[in-house]
């Protein structure tokens, strides 16, 4: 068998091993931020960087319907003068931890992005929304390290291979956006109901 096909193979079973009960409560989570017009802020390193500013896209674009309210998500990584400030002036694993400062509410929800979990400036990022009362979810990897125990909603990819735990993260970005979207259209459409 080619190593594509023993990752592939392997990748079925990771996406079925995924607790649905946990992303079901993370959909739970943003589903009443955008019904409370809360700001979803995200954030991550490397290639969850980059799932983390296409969550951010997917968030406020996918999910928009017609005659609702928009949601309000904001990737922390996709401002890199102000990163890099913070990185040269401060340290790197402030870096997200100081736009929170600026910006972040009690009422906010923020999701971390980690395939091992324990990446400082994540770590640093959900301690500083936990100590708000603010709502944290984590998105990591197996066994998930710190942030599969800071973050109130976590969500592990039963997997130790960064490649599966980045796709897995996709993977879930695209179902809760899914989601999220049907239950908009679905409030939509009982309030047009409601009003006929």
């Amino acid at each position: 068998m080619d190593s594509f096909e023993a990752y592939l193979d392997e990748m079925e079973r990771v996406v079925r091993d995924i607790s649905r009960r946990d992303v079901g409560a993370v959909v739970d989570v943003l589903f009443e931020a955008w019904s409370s017009g809360r700001t979803v802020y995200i954030v991550g390193n490397g290639g969850s960087a980059s799932t983390a500013s296409h969550m951010m896209n997917d968030l406020n674009k996918f999910t928009t319907v017609e005659d609702q309210p928009r949601f309000r998500a904001v990737a922390l990584t996709d401002n890199v003068p102000f990163m890099t400030a913070i990185g040269n002036d401060l340290e790197y694993a402030e870096i997200f931890v100081e736009p929170m400062r600026n910006l972040f509410t009690p009422d906010d929800v923020l999701i971390a992005i980690s395939g091992s979990g324990n990446s400082p400036n994540i770590v640093r990022a959900v301690e500083y929304a936990n100590l708000l009362g603010a709502a944290t979810i984590g998105l990591c990897g197996s066994p998930g390290g710190q942030l599969r125990l800071l973050a109130k909603y976590p969500v592990v990819i039963p997997s130790e291979r960064i490649g599966q735990q980045e796709d897995g993260h996709l993977i879930l970005n695209h179902a809760i956006a899914t989601a999220l979207r049907g239950r908009i259209v679905a409030r939509a459409e009982s309030a047009r109901a409601a009003g006929a």
